[in-house]
């Protein structure tokens, strides 16, 4: 049997990987600053994250939810303790997509209605109403543009405003970073008066914090660089270190029953025990700061690159714009300097997006292979 072609791919094979450096099949050496999409938050094969995935699988590593499971409790509270999110409630799914999907379908429940306002450039993941509210006809098939969704640019408040009056919408779903669009982001105003619209007129603000949470913008999350208390917050990606794992955390005025919301394999054994062990090691290595100094660090670098015309981005979710699309650069910097980095939607955009552990020689040396592929 073959394999279904959708992933072009480059002609490397990771046979095992260590903190940021990845090892390949011809034991070649990389630096990996992209993370496999941002999901690789505190390093490949972190001890701590090894040894607590060992001692829960010798013990137990999968039931259902129709039994007690105490590992998922011990997971909100570190997570809402360390989030400073105490007050929602968790559900527990396995990707990004799904929490997403399971976002936009309470926020349908809560308020009857049906119709999601997004945002130009978005990427909110490849499952029916996640794909809908992603800004990507390619990957929209006909049965997913059922679904109702309007899009408007980011800072477009009169857009915005003439859309959530019509009295239809039942949620307003933004990434406070844009991740596969390109690092775009919304002003802290416009950011501000939509979660007001959206109070006003009884609208669900869902923040799409798959690729932006769990640190990686020098905040647990992103919004939080903004002042404003989302409604639901989607999880996943660096929140499991690469093992499958998303959540949605749900404000309190949402009401559960029994049957709502359901899954087979999301919050089982493992994958809170990585969650957990992702949380512990944020807290005791203290990597949010690190995410933020380290990268103020490389926006600093990056001033000194002429051919740089924007950085992009917040903490260790940045972005760099040249005047030429980045596909040959990338490829230039995998097989010529060999460093992972990533692309995005805006093609003149290279994504950065390494474990939240990066140190200042590791970012050193990217910039003295970027300088060197430039010249």
């Amino acid at each position: 049997m073959n394999l279904f072609d959708v992933y072009p791919l480059y002609d490397v094979t990771p046979v095992s990987a260590k903190g940021l450096e990845i090892t390949d099949d011809k034991k070649q050496t990389y630096l990996d600053f992209y993370g496999g999409h941002a999901v690789i938050s505190i390093g490949h094969s972190h001890p701590h994250y090894i040894n607590r995935i060992k001692t829960q699988l010798e013990k137990i590593g999968f039931y259902s939810n129709s039994v007690h499971n105490p590992l998922q409790k011990e997971l909100a509270d570190k997570l809402g303790e360390l989030s400073d999110c105490n007050q929602y409630k968790l559900f527990l799914c396995n990707s990004g997509a799904e929490a997403n999907e399971n976002a936009l379908k309470l926020a349908s429940f809560h308020t009857g209605k049906s119709r999601v306002i997004a945002f130009t450039n978005s990427f909110h993941g490849r499952t029916s109403a996640a794909v809908a509210t992603t800004d990507n006809l390619t990957i929209n098939a006909p049965i997913n543009r059922q679904q109702q969704v309007s899009f408007i640019d980011f800072d477009d408040i009169g857009g915005f405003k003439k859309e959530i009056e019509k009295g239809d919408v039942c949620a307003v779903i933004i990434e406070s970073i844009q991740g596969v669009g390109g690092l775009d982001q919304p002003s802290a105003d416009f950011f501000k008066n939509i979660a007001s619209l959206c109070k006003k007129y009884n609208v669900v603000l869902i923040a799409d914090e798959v690729q932006s949470g769990f640190g990686r913008s020098g905040l647990f999350f992103a919004f939080q660089h903004y002042g404003i208390v989302p409604d639901l917050i989607s999880i996943a990606k660096g929140m499991g270190n690469g093992f499958p794992v998303g959540g949605v955390l749900i404000h309190p005025k949402f009401e559960a029953s029994h049957g709502l919301l359901g899954t087979t394999f999301g919050g089982n054994h493992l994958a809170c025990t990585a969650s957990l062990a992702v949380l512990e090691v944020l807290e005791k290595e203290k990597l949010l700061e690190n995410s933020k100094n380290m990268g103020e660090y490389f926006k600093e670098k990056a001033k000194q690159i002429p051919q740089v015309n924007e950085i992009k981005g917040k903490g260790l979710m940045l972005g760099l714009k040249f005047d030429f699309e980045v596909s040959e650069l990338r490829k230039r910097l995998i097989f010529n300097q060999h460093i992972f980095t990533g692309g995005a939607k805006d093609k003149k955009v290279l994504r950065i997006l390494p474990a939240l552990n990066v140190n200042k020689k590791q970012i050193d040396q990217f910039f003295n292979a970027l300088i060197s592929e430039l010249s």
